[in-house]
């Protein structure tokens, strides 16, 4: 914990140490002396040009990276003239009536993805007064959406992890794109994922071929920095090979102790791991090594420079920059049940949330105790009607749900193999390690039971009854789950 970001996970270090079996920080060689890891250095970079435009993401503390930028200036006897691109942006209310539409109201947890541009939330004519002043030895506009400016000068772009950005919310350290201050951390989350990252997505991809120089800007006292042609060619050399994200790691309601007790390089002052983010791309970053430097970057960037390439053909033709593979741990060893839950249709999917492609899954039991369950499909008497109506009682009156009376479950084994197509209720009982791989849209699971539970801040988690029954397939139940949704029982 810092006063920047609410987390026990470590932030990636510059250098990287020899790891010991399981290795949270996988590098991919960009060559040696490419990584550089001071200010200074990015200083004289940016000086030889006499003009930078500085862009980059949400979540990004500009005004830390200007000022920590402006010391090293000053040590190298340079005075720079900065510009701020919040001198064009719309005001908050402004932008608060343009993603109005994409909110879908008090929904806790889902809007629509917002069909919007960057350009949209500035006033575009106000950067016409952006102007580079002639007499400065060097002038920097900063800020998100700096290349707007159309300046001829150096293209610097910040980076960030989005697990950092949401360590960052939770800290109240950043705000939404626009916003004038730090909403709860999880409508903020909300709105990163249904706006913010959207549209920022969109303008990274515009740019991704002129930026001159990348920086991971998660460690504010030391920045990590590149060369674009460099960065650009690693991602190209990764896109025809294998490759591995880095992963990260969650605590969780009804997470266990599995991930916790058997990797060590983890954090261990946390409740438990519920989850370990392998691949879930939205989130995932890649680290790039020099020696024993490190850089990260977002996932979708190999994708801009080359996504058919990772994908193929018919698959980039289909989903374009979205990488359609998820891969996770799900780990509640001596935890608790995960919630009845269900994943939706893909015409449902794209018409009430936008997105491209829905969740299909499939658990691998990588390990468990004897006795533990996977929930899957109906009783065979199941009665849709009744089932409903036990659930909203259950969620009124704060009482049980008779869970065997109607849910199917299954006793699980090492190496078991469950499919999970869409509309199938499903969830993992207590004391397995889960290996969940899936389509890639993974924050839309519709929960209809949570076993009571509370989430790690002491409240319920939402609950999506609704959808759930508008999207559950009732027939996928008794003998038709273990003949056609248990490919392999050990």
């Amino acid at each position: 914990m810092t006063d920047f970001r609410k987390t026990t996970q470590y932030l990636l270090p510059v250098e990287k140490k020899e790891a010991e079996g399981y290795d949270i920080y996988p590098v991919h060689d960009i060559g040696e002396g490419k990584i550089y890891c001071d200010y200074e250095s990015l200083a004289r970079r940016i000086a030889g040009r006499g003009k930078a435009v500085i862009d980059g993401y949400v979540g990004v503390r500009f005004d830390i990276f200007a000022e920590e930028l402006n010391k090293a200036f000053v040590s190298i006897g340079v005075k720079p003239v900065w510009w701020n691109t919040s001198a064009a942006m719309k005001t908050s209310e402004e932008i608060d009536a343009l993603i109005e539409p994409y909110r879908s109201g008090d929904d806790p947890i889902f809007g629509f993805r917002a069909p919007l541009s960057i350009e949209d939330f500035f006033n575009m004519d106000r950067f016409g007064s952006i102007v580079p002043d002639d007499a400065a030895q060097v002038n920097i506009v900063v800020g998100i959406g700096a290349a707007l400016a159309g300046w001829d000068g150096l293209l610097v772009y910040l980076d960030i992890p989005k697990n950092e950005i949401q360590f960052r919310a939770r800290a109240g350290a950043v705000t939404n794109l626009g916003a004038d201050c730090p909403d709860a951390p999880k409508k903020m989350y909300k709105r990163f994922y249904f706006i913010d990252w959207v549209v920022l997505n969109r303008h990274k991809k515009n740019i991704f071929n002129n930026i001159d120089v990348f920086v991971d800007a998660q460690r504010e006292s030391a920045v990590t920095w590149a060369e674009g042609n460099d960065v650009r060619a690693c991602l190209v050399k990764m896109s025809k090979n294998a490759f591995r994200v880095r992963p990260w790691f969650e605590p969780g309601a009804w997470g266990g102790q599995w991930i916790r007790d058997n990797i060590k390089s983890l954090a261990q002052d946390v409740p438990n791991y519920a989850w370990s983010f392998e691949l879930i791309v939205p989130e995932n970053g890649l680290i790039l090594g020099s020696g024993n430097r490190m850089l990260e970057m977002s996932f979708d960037s190999v994708m801009y420079v080359a996504g058919e390439d990772v994908v193929g053909h018919d698959c980039y033709e289909s989903y374009g920059d979205e990488f359609p593979i998820r891969m996770d741990y799900l780990d509640n060893f001596d935890g608790g049940n995960l919630s009845i839950q269900c994943h939706p249709h893909k015409p449902y999917i794209q018409e009430n949330f936008g997105e491209v492609l829905t969740q299909e899954e499939t658990y691998y039991i990588l390990d468990c105790k004897p006795g533990a369950e996977v929930y899957l499909g109906f009783k065979d008497d199941i009665v849709p009607e009744q089932f409903g109506a036990a659930l909203t009682e259950s969620l009124e009156k704060g009482t049980p749900l008779d869970v065997p009376k109607y849910i199917n479950s299954e006793i699980a084994h090492k190496h078991d193999l469950f499919l999970i197509p869409l509309g199938t209720l499903h969830s993992s009982g207590r004391n397995n390690l889960v290996l969940e791989i899936s389509t890639t849209p993974y924050i839309f699971t519709f929960k209809m039971y949570d076993w009571l539970a509370l989430d790690l801040d002491g409240k319920p988690r939402p609950l999506n009854i609704r959808r759930a029954m508008d999207n559950l397939c009732f027939d996928r139940k008794g003998d038709k789950i273990k003949a056609e949704h248990v490919a392999i029982q050990f």
